[in-house]
């Protein structure tokens, strides 16, 4: 598995964790010339340290550590297999959250999922109607400015309107819980589908590091696995479509802010996602960060603040263009994983993210918890 296939992606300033057999737990690492390297200490024994720092970029680049091993060579190690080091989700301490409906493309298909009620056979006769009302009038519309407050009228006069609407051109934006903290997945590991769901799909998305003071220091990749079935019948079971054994994939590592990768770059990313079967079937997908109708500091502002605090931090999945409608199997019923599936998530400086699809009851048990962490730094005079 080559995580940076580009010599100058592995140019930036990288923080991530892996799994230690010798710890029996976690270590942070960075990478340098190609080697994963254990910077754990007392001053930064979690990820969520270095985040909080004025200059985490700047304490990694100088920071002390300990060569472990080739990049190639961890990177090539099972997740799950206790006895080899092996990559983990990039995040520890920090709120696993989402922004849901950032994009008008997806936004729309959000409105098909609920007006099918889950139902893949009518989605497409939906997504005719749908289409004509709406076309391409949402994507160069500010959400929650006068123009989109108009279209929401439109909308609404012509029966369409839809929660989903609300979250995509309204002034609040739909933000969730993705995942409890710890759970999230890595490179390398199974991610999960809820055995109900029937019609589901990736997620390819930038998520973003940011610090309890609101500083976004960082960003990387995440599969922000979606049950389309599931969140269609309602809205109101999103936790249950999204917060599931596994669902939640990040990384490979959180490339951090600095004089060769800002916050505009992230504007302007483009992710490429390629899943392939064990069928044969083969989806291509793309989304566009240029795209997006809401500026990932105006989602950060609106997850963070006097309102609502995070003492630990958090990573905001920021949500993505990318909803596939190619026929797998059957015509006229899209497209659906099936167990499997390869899933890959690219973007140039970022690198890629590459899980196996499974049942969230097949996929290893989350059991390091906060307990276990703690427990685990304290028995190695970390904390």
């Amino acid at each position: 598995m080559n995580f940076f296939p580009h010599e100058s992606e592995r140019a930036g300033v990288f923080v991530g964790r892996i799994w230690s057999p010798e710890a029996e737990g976690p270590c942070v690492v960075t990478l340098r010339d190609g080697v994963v390297v254990d910077i754990t200490s007392r001053a930064a024994p979690t990820v969520r340290d270095i985040c909080e720092m004025d200059d985490p970029a700047g304490y990694v680049r100088a920071a002390d550590g300990t060569p472990v091993g080739a990049l190639e060579e961890i990177a090539a190690n099972p997740p799950g297999d206790l006895a080899k080091p092996h990559f983990l989700a990039p995040c520890d301490l920090q709120a696993v959250k989402a922004c849901g409906v950032t994009f008008a493309s997806s936004m729309v298909e959000r409105v098909i999922e609920e007006k099918a009620a889950g139902d893949p056979k009518k989605a497409l006769d939906i997504r005719v109607r749908v289409g004509e009302a709406i076309g391409g009038s949402l994507r160069n519309i500010r959400a929650g400015s006068h123009e989109a407050a108009k279209v929401k009228a439109a909308l609404i006069a012509e029966g369409l309107w839809s929660p989903y609407l609300e979250v995509g051109i309204g002034p609040d934006a739909e933000v969730f819980s993705k995942a409890q903290v710890l759970s999230s997945v890595g490179p390398g590991a199974d991610v999960g589908l809820h055995p109900i769901s029937k019609w589901n799909n990736p997620e390819p998305e930038i998520v973003l590091a940011v610090s309890s003071k609101g500083a976004i220091v960082g960003a990387t990749l995440g599969n922000d696995v979606n049950l389309r079935d599931v969140e269609g019948r309602s809205a109101l079971l999103l936790g249950k479509a999204k917060d599931n054994n596994a669902s939640s994939a990040i990384g490979p590592m959180i490339r951090l802010f600095d004089e060769t990768f800002t916050l505009d770059d992230v504007r302007a990313a483009e992710l490429d996602l390629t899943v392939t079967g064990e069928d044969g079937f083969v989806l291509k997908g793309h989304s566009s960060m240029k795209e997006i109708s809401r500026d990932p500091a105006d989602l950060v502002a609106q997850t963070l603040g006097r309102h609502h605090q995070y003492p630990d931090g958090l990573v905001l999945f920021l949500g993505t263009l990318f909803a596939p409608t190619l026929d797998r199997d059957v015509p006229r019923e899209g497209f659906t994983h099936k167990l499997g599936d390869v899933v890959t998530i690219s973007s140039s400086g970022l690198g890629s993210l590459r899980n196996t699809v499974r049942l969230s009851t097949e996929c290893p048990e989350w059991t390091f918890g906060i307990g276990a962490l703690m427990r685990n730094l304290a028995a190695r005079n970390l904390i």
